[in-house]
């Protein structure tokens, strides 16, 4: 396994370098909307400590982002009217990861409504935004 790069994007982000549609933070998670969501609310939460997958972050670390997703899942449901949610977390190009900092997908679903496809639709700041506002107002943060 290739070791983990302190240069990509989500470190950046979590050093600042790169803004984000915050919507949730511990001290040792922080969540995010993802800027090309395949459904509105599609948030990726990561940990703080430098880890590039399931397989070199720490046991605690990856219970924290667990926790998170699971309360960023039912803010999710609330705030988007949703109808179930999708969970989704790849480790290494094999699986499909394309950014090497381990994060979980937390997307919700309305019946019927197809997910669009990953990484082809750029969503406009406005409705990030717009969606980062209803997520952080049922999350109380």
């Amino acid at each position: 396994m290739t070791a983990y790069d302190d240069r990509n994007i989500f470190a950046r982000i979590l050093r600042g370098e790169i803004p984000c549609f915050k919507v949730y933070e511990t001290d040792r998670t922080f969540a995010f909307l993802d800027i090309m969501p395949r459904s509105p609310g599609h948030t990726l939460v990561i940990p703080k400590a430098p880890a590039r997958g399931i397989l070199d972050v720490s046991e605690e670390d990856f219970a924290e982002v667990a926790r998170s997703a699971k309360r960023i899942a039912a803010a999710a449901m609330q705030a988007f009217g949703a109808d179930g949610i999708i969970i989704q977390q790849f480790s290494e190009p094999a699986s499909g990861q394309v950014v090497f900092h381990l994060h979980m997908h937390v997307m919700p679903v309305r019946a019927g409504v197809a997910l669009l496809p990953a990484q082809t639709h750029k969503a406009e700041a406005a409705a990030l935004q717009e969606h980062a506002t209803r997520l952080t107002t049922v999350l109380g943060s």
